[in-house]
């Protein structure tokens, strides 16, 4: 059973058994279920210290991501719930404080904890509220622009928090062994800080010429110790030190809290610490399917057709090879995005920007107007991080990037944050974009070619995460072509438009829809924007249309269909079978999709319901189906 007795009031041995318990936990969960591993095990005695020294009813817990808080969720209530992670109606990966009060701010995406920390401590100074935020975050999240934005301003305020930066990959500052930690202590210790002061208030009222050496002596302390960005830009700095030393952590967290300003606590901390096949910088291991604890070996898949995402990769890879001008970029996700093999095999034309999605867009908008043929490989949830880039470097100027949305639709177990369900509205209402999706994967394949033959416009394409609903071979593919649509099969009345993913979704229903003697029309939109030319001709021939896509309804595909047949004085009743606007909840994407009414089922009652209110079909047929 998990101690009952309050951490506060635990014993370095009883902390340290604590620590391995919660591991035990992690471990034991995520390789059932799946979930983030590596930076999560890592973050143990971080945030057990946490607990110790500060109570989180008064010091709110702000977590980066947060998909290393697993041990906060143990820590605060949810160690039998926790069984349930990641699963549909279960808790979520992330910090959510819908799900406990001891989450202080939901967290999907990095880079947010400062911000999130300064206007808490405003808040609280406001309300003359006791007690400091207290945040965690990765030193991978430091890549970010936000992060600076307010550090600068917390520098100048000097709001006191204490933020805990987890060095996970020695990409701040490497240790200087003992002396780095001997420095540490010293810096930490009170009579440092008390000194520190004194010095500064005397020095302010010393002439120049007098205290030049002082200040000198006072630089080069700093020089030897890495924490000299933040004592630049006005925070105080503590390490680095030993993330999974209990003791050291306890200790400065402690001083910091009695600091009352703001101070940076530098933490080094191993990766998948305590599970030894996961230990250290393995990209594998920071998100994982369930997978066998001994061995390390995921459980075996049933054979599933090939990604989307390696289809990309392969038909970039091609491209790249032929044509020295393909250039492409991504913000901290090489593997996930497929960009990975292309960084490795063209060191100088593919990159890895880290977590700077905005300065991702705006580089490769220069090297569109250098001439340069630039890919921009991010998931659609994280691009919006970049939209005013898109519309101000890109779009204004009309240059011809490329933007491949990985993770387009609904994406499973990472939830709300991470729900690929807003890029087609984002970018439709941009002037000039050209938007389009594949279908399955031999027309993933061609969108890749297309784009990269297009330059007359910024263009971007979509394409889901696992597989697409549609088998590969189904429909024979074809070239695109701007502003073509293509018609899969020729029925009458009944008019089912599907663009992208959505494609399959026509495609399942009309299969269900010709079962009850039906014979509807399968048409793949392709472009969304701009509309195909021929779309109102097929509008005209039918008595009813249906719009499939992965997307929200509002400025979705049926959004712009609707604007078209009113732009055209198209009376036909036409219905969208996009998603309601409501955030999409985490779980495995076949529950969600049955949740929500985005499966096959759903979707054909949906379809014969309105073909009842239209006369088109009986109540009998309705309910035929609905028995069957």
């Amino acid at each position: 059973m998990f101690p009952t007795k309050p951490i506060a009031q635990m014993d370095m041995q009883e902390l340290e058994s604590l620590c391995a318990q919660i591991r035990h936990r992690i471990l034991e969960v995520v390789s059932t279920n799946g979930g983030h591993l590596s930076s999560t095990l890592g973050a143990v005695e971080l945030i057990v210290a946490m607990h110790y020294v500060f109570d989180y009813k008064s010091n709110p817990f702000i977590f980066d991501v947060s998909h290393q808080a697993y041990a906060h969720k143990l820590l605060t209530g949810r160690y039998e719930e926790f069984a349930s992670l990641r699963k549909f109606g279960g808790i979520s990966g992330f910090c959510k404080p819908s799900e406990s009060d001891a989450d202080y701010f939901i967290a999907g995406h990095s880079s947010t904890s400062i911000s999130l920390g300064v206007g808490a401590a405003k808040a609280m100074l406001l309300q003359n509220k006791d007690g400091i935020p207290v945040v965690l975050i990765g030193d991978g999240s430091m890549s970010a622009g936000l992060v600076y934005e307010a550090l600068n301003e917390l520098g100048d305020r000097k709001y006191p928090m204490l933020i805990i930066l987890n060095d996970n990959e020695m990409s701040i500052a490497k240790p200087i062994g003992a002396i780095s930690k001997h420095l540490s202590q010293i810096i930490s210790h009170p009579i440092y800080q008390s000194f520190r002061n004194f010095t500064k208030h005397f020095l302010e009222k010393m002439p120049d010429s007098a205290t030049y050496l002082a200040k000198r002596f006072e630089e080069s302390l700093k020089l030897i110790t890495p924490g000299i960005l933040f004592e630049e830009m006005g925070i105080d700095y503590i390490g680095p030190i030993n993330g999974h030393n209990l003791a050291d952590l306890i200790f400065c967290f402690k001083r910091a809290k009695e600091m009352g300003r703001p101070v940076v606590v530098h933490t080094q901390t191993i990766k998948g610490k305590g599970y030894k096949i996961a230990e250290g910088h393995y990209e594998k291991w920071h998100g994982v399917s369930p997978f066998d604890l001994q061995t390390g070996v995921a459980f075996a898949k049933p054979s599933i057709k090939l990604a989307p995402t390696q289809v990309y990769s392969n038909a970039l890879q091609k491209l790249a090879k032929e044509d020295e001008r393909v250039v492409g970029i991504t913000a901290a996700m090489p593997g996930g995005t497929g960009l990975g093999i292309l960084i490795d095999t063209y060191k100088d034309r593919f990159w890895d920007a880290g977590i700077a999605e905005q300065h991702c867009v705006t580089s490769m908008a220069a090297m569109a107007k250098e001439g340069f043929i630039p890919f921009v490989s991010i998931y659609s949830t994280f691009l919006q991080r970049a939209f005013d880039e898109i519309i101000h470097d890109v779009g204004i100027m009309g240059l011809p990037v490329r933007f491949s949305i990985d993770r387009a639709g609904i994406v499973g177990e990472d939830g709300e944050t991470h729900q690929g369900l807003f890029d087609i509205a984002y970018l439709r209402m941009i002037p000039g974009f050209v938007l389009f999706a594949p279908r399955d994967n031999a027309t993933l394949e061609r969108a890749v070619e297309f784009a990269y033959s297009f330059s007359q416009a910024p263009c971007a394409y979509r394409y889901p995460r696992g597989s697409f609903c549609l088998d590969e071979g189904v429909y024979t593919p074809k070239d695109f072509v701007l502003g073509e649509c293509e018609c899969l099969y020729q029925g009458e009345q009944i008019l089912l438009i599907g663009y992208g993913n959505g494609v399959g979704r026509a495609h399942l229903v009309s299969v269900a829809l010709k079962k009850l003697g039906f014979d509807p029309t399968l048409l793949d939109l392709r472009f969304c924007s701009p509309l195909p030319s021929t779309l109102g001709s097929f509008l005209r021939e039918h008595s009813i249309s249906f719009v499939f896509s992965d997307s929200y309804k509002s400025c979705g595909v049926g959004s712009a269909i609707l604007e078209y047949m009113s732009a055209h004085n198209i009376m036909l009743p036409s219905y969208t079978l996009e998603l309601d606007s409501t955030f999409v909840p985490h779980g495995d994407v076949a529950s969600v999709e049955c949740a929500i009414g985005l499966d096959t089922e759903s979707l054909v009652q949906k379809v014969l319901a309105k073909l009842v209110d239209h006369s088109l079909c009986s109540d009998k047929e309705e309910k035929t189906y609905a028995k069957s």
